[in-house]
């Protein structure tokens, strides 16, 4: 994967310049060359091709016209991009509490349109009671040894879910089975969340499908994850979140995500394994 935790930039950097150079050596130019026809002092290349130095959206854009390999700038582009920030740690973003983690997500919420979201054992926030979400808090406030905020921050969980009410958003979810009978509190609190995903599959923006359990299927996914547009995948470890931003990699989620849809069902085949879930509760 891409995307590299921050400890790691210089390596990655390293790498991105070893692409650069890469690009260079196939389109046959000395570095002076190069430098001439993109007007930097030939010593920059070297610190570009190094990894000394970060190269900028201009720098890469020149770099791949001068070598003839134009198409490649957005895929570069956005791998320099990552290489910072792609990984989060989550015990750096909670030092002031669980609260700020809730909230940085919101601007990326209230500009994305399409929403395709695959989880493995756990319901997604978007559509968490707030007794479920109270029970997944608790924990990880815990687990991360962040300042007990839990009040304001499954506030803050409880405000993001708006965004499933505006218009023009439209969200695909997919969810194995293992979702529905994974526990989070107690028996009330999952029959709470179960009757909850009944009433989400009403929403006319929602398309909800289920993974069923001891069924022959195509693919497993190995991690949860969502898809925001087609501009950013998000990943969660118990540790951080992972963003992917290179555009070949948004592009290989996408037909994860297609692929994973053709073993769900959906509809009343759906709505019957969450009743049955909710009957053996």
């Amino acid at each position: 994967m891409t995307t590299v935790p921050s400890s790691s930039a210089k390596q990655a950097r390293v790498a991105l310049g070893a692409r650069l150079r890469e690009l260079r050596k196939e389109a046959e130019l000395s570095g002076r060359e190069l430098a001439r026809l993109v007007g930097f002092h030939y010593s920059k290349v070297s610190r570009l091709e190094t990894g000394s130095q970060s190269p900028t959206d201009r720098d890469i854009r020149a770099w791949c016209v001068a070598c003839g390999a134009g198409d490649q700038a957005p895929d570069i582009i956005a791998t320099a991009r990552a290489v910072e920030s792609a990984y989060v740690e989550f015990r750096r973003q909670t030092r002031a509490g669980m609260k700020r983690l809730m909230t940085s997500a919101v601007p990326l919420y209230e500009r994305t349109q399409h929403f395709r979201i695959y989880e493995h054992n756990v319901i997604p926030g978007l559509f968490q009671t707030a007794e479920y979400a109270s029970a997944m808090l608790s924990f990880w406030i815990d687990f991360l040894e962040t300042p007990n905020d839990l009040e304001q921050a499954l506030h803050a969980r409880m405000e993001r879910q708006k965004v499933i009410y505006q218009g023009g958003k439209r969200f695909a979810v997919l969810l194995e089975e293992q979702a529905l009978r994974t526990w989070f509190g107690t028996a009330e609190v999952q029959a709470g969340q179960l009757d909850r995903m009944l009433a989400v599959m009403g929403l006319p923006s929602v398309s909800l499908g289920i993974i069923p359990m001891m069924s022959e299927r195509t693919a497993v996914g190995s991690a949860g994850f969502w898809i925001f547009d087609d501009s950013l995948v998000c990943l969660e470890t118990p540790t951080a979140s992972i963003e992917v931003t290179r555009p070949q990699e948004i592009r290989q989620y996408a037909r994860m995500f297609d692929v994973l849809k053709t073993s769900a069902v959906y509809g009343r085949d759906a709505r019957a394994l969450i009743t049955k879930a909710l009957d053996e509760l």
